[in-house]
């Protein structure tokens, strides 16, 4: 079993930047681990993904403006989102894929808004 917990989510205002972060209960070393985003009555979509060996995959919305970033020894997984949008207002969910089970955060509130 994996535990995640996000952190750094909050109240920004349009054209400001937050840091999200996802702490990993174990070693996420090998494993593929993502951002998601969920605004109210809309589906989970995928923001970004990032690989075991480094390499990113982002949503078109975010291209450009959200980095994600991994640090193994700490066991973490990072989203860096500048030039924020209020239609970027949703909760975060980071993910982790061990094999087929997806492990998934209780997720961070993030808001943009003058």
């Amino acid at each position: 079993q994996v535990q995640l917990v996000e952190s750094g989510g909050g109240l920004v205002q349009p054209g400001g930047s937050l840091r999200l972060s996802c702490a990993a209960s174990g070693s996420i070393f090998g494993y593929v681990m993502g951002w998601y985003r969920q605004a109210p009555g809309n589906l989970r979509e995928l923001v970004a993904r990032i690989f075991s060996g480094g390499s990113t995959n982002y949503a078109d919305s975010a291209k450009g403006r959200f980095t994600i970033s991994r640090d193994n020894a700490k066991n973490t997984v990072y989203l860096q989102m500048n030039s924020l949008k209020p239609e970027d207002t949703a909760v975060y969910f980071c993910n982790l894929v061990k094999g087929t089970t997806n492990y998934w955060g209780q997720g961070t509130q993030v808001t943009v808004s003058s």
